[in-house]
């Protein structure tokens, strides 16, 4: 699924471009990747874990595109991406109401609304879909995400016990999350 491009004016009055990514966009979402795995232990890979190749995030972008059950939303600002979120649909006629959420942000954008903005984007998209819940799961000590999520309307049903392992051996839980759509 291809999102179409839309200016967003941010909270602090500064203008971030939303737009689909595109397959010439690899090396730039590489280098983002790359950035955001070392900012926060709240991703899911991290600093040591491998990067696809320029060529296999290329492929994978195009996939995206042409997929109907996903969509990516790329934002950039100054001149480069800084943010990254996606909703994945369920196929199947009995979960076919469910999506799944994600998000990403270089650490030196957080707090300028970026994260409300793509959420509030994803909702559009989701509902434009028929999707009547969205999920997400997020790491336990997250606080940032979590108080994003729960402003955005998510609430917990759910835990994973040491469904994560930290770069240090540390053990934390795995916190699912859904938001009813109105």
């Amino acid at each position: 699924m291809r999102y179409e491009p839309k200016t967003i004016t941010l909270k602090d009055g500064t203008q971030a471009l939303f737009r689909a990514p595109e397959p010439e966009d690899a090396a730039a979402f590489l280098d983002f990747f790359s950035a955001v795995r070392t900012e926060t232990e709240f991703l899911l890979s991290g600093p040591g874990d491998p990067l696809p190749t320029p060529e296999e995030e290329q492929a994978w972008i195009a996939n995206s595109l042409d997929s109907p059950a996903q969509m990516m939303i790329a934002c950039e600002m100054d001149g480069r991406i800084v943010g990254n979120c996606q909703i994945v649909l369920k196929p199947n006629a009995k979960n076919r109401h469910r999506a799944s959420l994600a998000i990403a942000l270089r650490q030196e954008y957080w707090g300028r609304g970026i994260g409300t903005a793509m959420f509030t984007e994803l909702f559009t998209v989701a509902r434009a879909y028929g999707v009547t819940q969205l999920e997400l799961d997020y790491i336990e000590g997250n606080d940032r995400g979590k108080a994003l999520y729960e402003k955005m309307g998510f609430r917990p049903w759910g835990e994973l016990p040491d469904g994560i392992r930290q770069s240090d051996g540390s053990m934390r839980k795995l916190i699912y999350m859904r938001k009813v759509l109105q």
